[in-house]
């Protein structure tokens, strides 16, 4: 049976996730909202970043995401209302520690690769430099000349 090429299926994908946020608002109003509002800096990095593989907004999602666990666990202890919703984001230490992480892990996958590439450089000019002294001894002792 012949392989069928299949065009990008972005659009169900997108409608599915739609449908999906709907019914969490539907059905759980209380934690849509507080989850909606505390990974609002992840939201909007998955809607810029147009990397493929989306590295920067996975990264900042995850960060946030760490920061919501405790906040959610308090919204369920509190009976999942939308008056402990209100209350919880209404504490700038919860808003502010979960978009603070979200800012970290943003800063984290803009300065990796360029703490890497220093790293690979200091280790690559130190290894180029201990190979030219190594090479200087051995031509002084069969007697060549240095270039």
């Amino acid at each position: 049976m012949p392989a069928v090429a299949r065009g990008p299926r972005r659009r169900s994908l997108t409608w599915l996730q739609g449908l999906g946020c709907g019914a969490a608002v539907a059905l759980v109003p209380a934690a849509a909202l507080l989850l909606g509002v505390l990974l609002l800096p992840g939201m909007l990095s998955v809607a810029y970043d147009r990397q493929p593989g989306r590295p920067v907004a996975r990264t900042v999602l995850l960060c946030g995401a760490a920061a919501v666990v405790a906040p959610a666990m308090a919204l369920w202890n509190a009976g999942a209302t939308i008056d402990a919703s209100l209350a919880l984001l209404g504490d700038l230490r919860v808003t502010g520690t979960a978009w603070s992480a979200a800012a970290v892990g943003w800063i984290l996958a803009e300065l990796a690769p360029v703490v890497a590439l220093a790293v690979l450089e200091t280790v690559t000019a130190a290894r180029a430099a201990r190979l030219r002294s190594e090479r200087d001894k051995l031509a002084s002792e069969w007697g060549f000349e240095n270039d």
